[in-house]
């Protein structure tokens, strides 16, 4: 296998320049109007006046923001699975399933030529962030172990066919890449994940590993089993992968992870760098170091808006853009694309670390918000008590869910309950207790709200935490037929089904 790490070392370097140099609102208004001219024939461009569009004011008049239901129930309903000529020019051949709506329901997501050029680009942005930090990296001189969900892929009609995005990414991966790419096509093709996991592990053994990419959860449940097929094979001493250079993790919040990662990879120098990837596109990824943001994708045929998350939902919300955002700000994510999304609520809320260039944190979900109380507490400051809880004790989490509860004949006060999945054995009684107690003091300091709740009259009671035994949120996903890929543990569930799906789940195995 030819390394070549040093074509692509050249190539980064001059990418690095190219966005050193990145004006971030003439880059973004230039995507902008690129997509209105290529989408003003379709049915939506017409219906939307594309062809009259000459600056961001003009878009954000004439085109309201969406969310995906009433884009399919508008647009691509009806014509599904062909969108061609819908919203977007050409036809899709793949479509990506997402179940990221609030309902849960299964999401198909267009996926073009155009939007792959750009997944490709975003790709290679990641590799330019790499060689800048790790310039003497040979990442390229080793294989890529990429631990996806699975790749089979639907045929729903001539030419379209439906799956996971890394199945999507596995088809239309060039031939001269696939040698440098863990595991080979037909292995990828497991769909049993258990299976799956036992045998990539095994077979990752003597593999030459110079990157990792994968949702933390589902990357440590591999990492612990080649732990122990390696010290099984008198290896106790050697690294997981002796030349891993680069670890590549995207799709939840890393802080529960942050700890056991280092540890895991203390006796090799492996750059850990977050992405911000989507069905819908990808959207940022790191170019410095741990919690100083994600750099946004400007020049890759996405376009962003930003509105403030108070005024979500309302008759006429504020619309920012790179022109415009502050940093600070709770912000929910709308997209326009190169696969047909205009004014596209994602779903997601971002804050801007800085807007030169453009750094945001990935905040939570706008639907991933507790506040049955009125506390508003959001995603990223449960995600930062948690972390702060765990070390308090000096134990790590490797999952958690939370939900509200309310008062009933065993509970004076309504509060939140979290079940806690540590790693290795289950905290003692007095160190839950620490526990519960550091979180509570960390969230009334990150939430006024909250603290409010929890003041003098205390209305919200001392979170109440249930810990349960390692494995049990992968095996109640499994459960649930979400185990793996780019399935992920709901931190806040606020479906009562859900939560009781949990909790009945927890109390049948004993935990």
């Amino acid at each position: 296998m030819l390394d070549i790490t040093p074509l692509i070392r050249v190539a980064a370097a001059r990418r690095r320049k190219e966005l050193a140099s990145l004006d971030a609102a003439a880059a973004q208004e230039r995507e902008l109007l690129t997509l209105v001219a290529r989408a003003k024939e379709t049915r939506f461009g017409r219906e939307h006046g594309f062809a009259a569009i000459r600056s961001v004011a003009d878009f954000q008049t004439r085109v309201p923001l969406r969310t995906y239901e009433a884009m399919w129930s508008d647009y691509w309903q009806a014509a599904f699975p062909d969108f061609s000529g819908v919203s977007w020019p050409s036809k899709s051949r793949y479509l990506a399933l997402s179940s990221g709506t609030t309902s849960g329901r299964t999401k198909y997501v267009p996926v073009t030529r155009e939007m792959n050029r750009s997944n490709a680009r975003a790709g290679f942005d990641l590799m330019a962030h790499h060689f800048g930090a790790k310039p003497r990296s040979r990442v390229f001189g080793g294989k890529s172990f990429m631990l996806g969900g699975s790749t089979v892929l639907t045929k729903e009609a001539n030419g379209v066919y439906s799956g996971d995005l890394s199945g999507i990414a596995v088809k239309r991966m060039p031939l001269w890449a696939r040698p440098y790419v863990f595991p080979k096509p037909e292995r990828a093709l497991m769909a049993n994940w258990q299976e799956k996991v036992e045998l990539l592990a095994r077979t990752s053994l003597d593999e030459n590993i110079h990157a990792l990419t994968g949702t933390p959860g589902w990357v440590l449940i591999l990492l612990d089993r080649v732990r122990t097929l390696r010290d099984a094979r008198c290896e106790a001493g050697q690294p997981l992968y002796p030349k891993l250079e680069l670890f590549v993790h995207g799709g939840v919040n890393f802080a529960p992870y942050r700890a056991r990662f280092l540890k895991l990879f203390e006796d090799v120098d492996v750059d850990m760098r977050e992405v911000y990837p989507a069905s819908e596109g990808f959207i940022a990824s790191a170019d410095k170091g741990y919690g100083e943001g994600l750099r946004l994708n400007l020049d890759h045929g996405l376009f962003f808006e930003f509105i403030p998350l108070e005024e979500l939902g309302s008759p006429n919300p504020r619309r920012h853009w790179i022109k415009t955002v502050e940093p600070g700000v709770n912000y929910a994510l709308a997209l326009s694309t190169c696969a047909g999304l205009f004014g596209y609520v994602l779903g997601d809320t971002v804050r801007f670390v800085e807007t030169s260039p453009p750094r945001v944190l990935v905040t939570g979900r706008t639907s991933y918000m507790l506040s049955a109380f009125g506390e508003h507490l959001l995603g990223e400051q449960i995600e930062s008590a948690v972390s702060t809880a765990a070390a308090s004790i000096d134990a790590d989490v490797t999952d958690y869910s939370v939900s509200a509860v309310f008062p009933d004949t065993a509970r004076t006060r309504c509060g939140h309950v979290y079940v806690v999945e540590f790693a290795g054995p289950e905290p003692e009684q007095q160190r839950l207790a620490r526990f519960a107690d550091r979180l509570d003091e960390t969230l009334r300091q990150l939430s006024n709200d909250y603290d409010v709740y929890r003041g003098h009259d205390a209305r919200i009671a001392l979170p109440s935490i249930r810990a349960v035994a390692p494995g049990t949120f992968a095996a109640w996903m499994k459960s649930r037929g979400k185990l793996g890929g780019q399935h992920k543990v709901p931190r806040i569930i606020n479906d009562a089904e859900l939560w009781k799906n949990l909790l009945a789940f927890v109390s049948a195995n004993g935990a």
